[in-house]
């Protein structure tokens, strides 16, 4: 007779939409066994004479659960959560923390999605992330290239047209080159007037007309009341802020306190190296630092200043409100990250 926790672990493969071939080859038992489970035939089995054999969650279970309460109702993800409790001394399996913080979450079906691709080096998305903190707004500038799925993601306290600039620059230089495009949303800091010289001619903002001359790219707007058409970094917002954001406020709250612009960004370059960016990403099934080659091949090289000897990068400062993302490099070194 089955366990308790066996008996709850094959339902929530059933739910999760496990075929009973594949529950029965991962819990070591007969196919009819998994039938009759779940089915309801057998009866809710009694406690053993012995112990059994010692759960290697079991010593985290609790902490996990408070972790997950004390977050609603963000959820966390498992691999956070994975992560954190790895930290902590666990040594079993992802999917083993991913099975336990399901059976605690309400199950969630999946959106469908239409992605389009494009070429290396063609086309890089940005937009703002807006976040609240229990005493300040924070806002995160977030860059992408589409075809490597790079992120570049920098915390600001505005969103100004010359932070606007300023995050450009440094994302152009983490970037090591310039894309073809940049497809924004219809933020009034990048266009002033849409199809004001006709269907598809818009009028943009000075400081972004400025740059894109300067740096040799094209600005391109998404259709109005349709962010799925720069979706890929729609979903990197989501993914930095359940990923990043939410488990380190959630986690720096335990401690009753909340992170300060300079820790913020200090913590995202630290995970943008040693996660967002060397993961095997969904879709591409490949790391972003791995494809990054193929569009900084095909990317024109940034240059800070322009080609005619114009000091068009004199009109904004370029960390207005932030440290250099190099002063960020610097402080991780000395943590020894």
């Amino acid at each position: 007779m089955l366990t308790e926790e066996a008996i709850m672990e094959m339902k929530i493969m059933s739910r999760r939409g496990m075929s009973i071939r594949a529950i029965a080859r991962d819990l070591g038992i007969s196919r009819n066994t998994v039938r009759k489970y779940l089915r309801g035939v057998v009866p809710t089995p009694v406690v053993g004479k012995g112990p059994g054999r010692p759960r290697k969650l079991a010593p985290f279970e609790s902490w996990l659960r408070q972790r997950i309460e004390s977050a609603a109702p963000i959820r966390i993800p498992a691999t956070v959560l994975y992560r954190e409790v790895a930290a902590m001394g666990f040594d079993g399996t992802e999917r083993t923390v991913r099975r336990f913080a399901a059976s605690l979450y309400p199950e969630q079906p999946p959106e469908p999605v239409i992605r389009f691709e494009t070429a290396p080096g063609h086309q890089a998305q940005m937009d703002w992330g807006e976040y609240r903190l229990a005493r300040k707004k924070v806002y995160a500038f977030v860059g992408l290239l589409c075809y490597s799925r790079l992120l570049y993601v920098e915390y600001v306290d505005s969103m100004k047209s010359e932070v606007l600039i300023a995050c450009h620059r440094n994302m152009l230089e983490a970037f090591g080159g310039v894309p073809r495009e940049i497809l924004y949303d219809n933020m009034k800091t990048v266009v002033v007037n849409r199809n004001a010289y006709g269907q598809g001619q818009h009028k943009f903002h000075d400081g972004i007309l400025a740059l894109a001359g300067e740096c040799g790219y094209r600005p391109k707007l998404c259709q109005p009341a349709r962010p799925q058409t720069k979706g890929k970094v729609e979903r990197s917002i989501h993914y930095i802020a359940n990923s990043f954001f939410y488990p380190l406020i959630t986690r720096l709250a335990l401690e009753g306190r909340e992170p300060t612009l300079d820790e913020l960004n200090v913590e995202v370059r630290h995970w943008c190296a040693t996660e967002a960016n060397v993961r095997k990403h969904g879709t591409t099934g490949e790391q972003p630092m791995a494809r990054l080659p193929a569009d900084q091949a095909a990317m024109q090289p940034y240059q800070a200043q322009p080609a005619t000897g114009q000091i068009i990068a004199g009109q904004w400062p370029r960390y207005p409100l932030q440290r250099s993302p190099k002063t960020y490099d610097a402080i991780l070194q000395e943590v020894g990250r």
